[in-house]
């Protein structure tokens, strides 16, 4: 596929990173020529330097014939405009903007057909969020991902000596919880991934990723580890976009306080958040966190724009007593240093995000793309399409799907009478019909071609 790729920040150099390495023909256009040189050192692709709103840019980047335009610039305004213009001028296929302003995301209208005409819009704000919010409800998770509408859910979790499952073999999962079906689609000791068949014993301090039907998750997590109390008490560091979007998220059904070191932002934030204690200092100060009971704390969380800052102050609140932090990472060397150390998670926004992006990248009729393990390896949602003469999945038991390795099917979530859905675990012998959302999880990405081409339909259907 060839994709014009608008941005050399952060943003668009991760999503050049995740997509050159799969073989698309990748252009990145900034107007920073250094950004550029820096990407072009590291990754097979091409750079163009300039305004990519301008048509002679875009036309330079190769959008008379380009497949995708993904608009990643800082700036919203350039983002669309690019998108405008990439359709109106080039009318380029796709177009995904990455978008900051909530009003945007609220009227659609604006940036639609006849508007600025973007496809898709991704706001990183706002999928950190929601990250963070899940987490929240599920403390005891690394990772928390949903799939087919939240009917399912990937819980990533890291197994404790007090687990009922840990050292013993994962077949007994069924007979620890009766009457409820889930599924251990894989297991990380360290680095290495463990095959994770029903002889595989899990061990203490494995990272466990399990599918199940959102309602049974807390059943299923209290066989690996212990289940925390609720998370009431929290503070967060940092009154940005997502720090503001986070406290109005949890409202009055937690006690909130807010530190932010711009006195002008806190006076603006105690005027969004009436329900939210504002406090003006700096996280990083023990005296303050000690005046403000950070002991007492269930959650610490930073999200200031400064690396740094966020992790000095999460691993000054882990040792002044607060039960749980997390902190907001964009250097991935840092995030994989720091996170299982005084720092319980570590998100990387740009990793947070990829995932939207790839759902719309993926070949195959692909609804949803989460990415794991800081992108090294992938959960996705597929729609099977065809039947058995067109389609290498439907019509096919489980264990005669030619999947790659690492590769493994864990649920499927099919259509039932009046819009309701069924939730199936995959087994060895489950038959895939047509129209099934299958849940894939994929321990190594460079596998994900050959995932797409199973989902692809073949010519003879049509």
């Amino acid at each position: 596929m060839k994709i014009i790729i608008l941005g050399a920040g952060r943003v668009g150099s991760s999503v050049a990173e995740n997509l050159v390495s799969e073989q698309n023909d990748i252009t990145v256009v900034d107007t920073d020529p250094v950004a550029l040189a820096e990407l072009q050192d590291r990754f097979d692709l091409r750079t163009v330097a300039g305004n990519a709103t301008h048509p002679p840019v875009l036309r330079e980047a190769g959008a008379e014939d380009a497949d995708m335009l993904i608009a990643a610039a800082s700036r919203d305004e350039t983002n669309l405009v690019a998108c405008q213009v990439a359709a109106r001028v080039f009318n380029v296929p796709s177009r995904i903007a990455r978008i900051r302003a909530p009003e945007f995301l609220e009227h659609p209208e604006l940036t639609g057909e006849g508007g600025f005409y973007v496809d898709h819009m991704i706001c990183p704000e706002q999928t950190v969020t929601d990250t963070i919010f899940r987490l929240i409800e599920l403390p005891e998770a690394l990772q928390v991902l949903q799939f087919a509408g939240g009917r399912v859910s990937l819980i990533v979790v890291r197994a404790y000596a007090d687990g009922a499952l840990v050292g013993r073999p994962i077949r007994e999962l069924r007979e620890h919880i009766p009457g409820i079906d889930s599924r251990i689609v894989a297991i990380f000791r360290g680095d290495r991934a463990v095959a994770a068949d029903g002889d595989t014993v899990v061990e203490a301090g494995d990272e466990v990723f399990f599918l199940a039907a959102t309602e049974h998750i807390r059943r299923v997590l209290a066989e690996l580890r212990r289940i925390d109390a609720p998370v009431r008490r929290i503070m967060i560091v940092g009154g940005g976009n997502i720090g503001l979007r986070l406290a109005r998220l949890l409202g009055d059904a937690f006690q909130v306080k807010l530190v932010e070191t711009n006195r002008q932002r806190c006076e603006y934030l105690a005027s969004q958040l009436p329900g939210t204690l504002i406090l003006h200092g700096d996280a990083t100060d023990e005296a303050l966190l000690l005046e403000e009971s950070v002991g007492e704390m269930d959650l610490f969380i930073a999200l200031t724009s400064d690396d740094e800052n966020n992790i000095m102050s999460s691993m000054l609140a882990k040792r002044l007593g607060a039960r749980r932090v997390i902190a907001l990472i964009n250097r991935q060397a840092y995030a994989d240093l720091m996170q299982g150390s005084r720092i319980d998670v570590a998100i990387v926004p740009s990793q947070t995000t990829i995932g939207q992006l790839l759902t719309h990248v993926r070949r195959g009729d692909v609804v949803a793309v989460h990415s794991l393990r800081r992108g090294a390896a992938e959960a996705l949602e597929a729609i099977a399409h065809g039947d058995a003469r067109s389609s290498r999945v439907v019509g096919r038991r489980i264990d005669a799907i030619d999947l790659p390795r690492g590769a493994t099917i864990g649920a499927i979530v099919r259509a039932g009478p009046e819009g309701t859905s069924e939730v199936i675990m995959a087994h060895h012998d489950t038959v895939i019909r047509s129209e099934d959302h299958v849940i894939v999880f994929v321990s190594n990405r460079r596998m994900i071609p050959k995932v797409e081409k199973l989902f692809q339909v073949s010519a003879r259907f049509f």
